[in-house]
């Protein structure tokens, strides 16, 4: 029986921007355009600027293409993104994304948070893999955190 290799997951280097910019703006849920990136500060030159500087994100290939990423603020000590196309949902590619995330983030924090909206799947993916201590932000967003084991 073939079997298909799972993805793999590795640093993101500059040239996998536009990659990874691809999975950003093909999500469904909280969906942003590159115009609505660059509105928010989101710019291919911020973001090769925080990859050359220190371990921040990490993409999972399948088959020679970037299928998804994970994103972290280091210094703030958040999970800033992770995404994954539509068509490679419910594989463990997120899981596997955000865990090698948090692995980073609790070499140097203890307590790590991220943002989401508060009846997105992303927040019942995130309790999933047990981020909690939910807290409001703002009116439909919630804060949630996660503990060094």
């Amino acid at each position: 029986m073939d079997r298909a290799m799972p993805a793999e997951i590795r640093p993101a280097t500059p040239e996998d921007l536009p990659a990874i910019t691809h999975v950003r703006t093909s999500v469904h849920e909280n969906h942003l355009s590159v115009e609505e990136m660059v509105e928010l500060g989101i710019t291919p030159e911020v973001v090769t600027q925080m990859i050359l500087a220190s371990p921040c994100c990490w993409v999972a290939v399948e088959e020679g293409a970037i299928v998804g990423f994970s994103m972290i603020d280091a210094e703030e000590g958040s999970l800033f993104a992770a995404f994954v196309l539509p068509s490679h949902e419910g594989k463990g590619i997120g899981r596997r994304l955000v865990q090698v995330a948090e692995d980073q983030l609790f070499k140097t924090h203890s307590t790590i948070w991220l943002e989401t909206g508060r009846t997105t799947r992303a927040a019942g993916f995130y309790r999933s893999l047990d981020w909690g201590n939910e807290s409001a932000i703002g009116e439909d967003d919630i804060r949630l955190e996660k503990r060094r084991p």
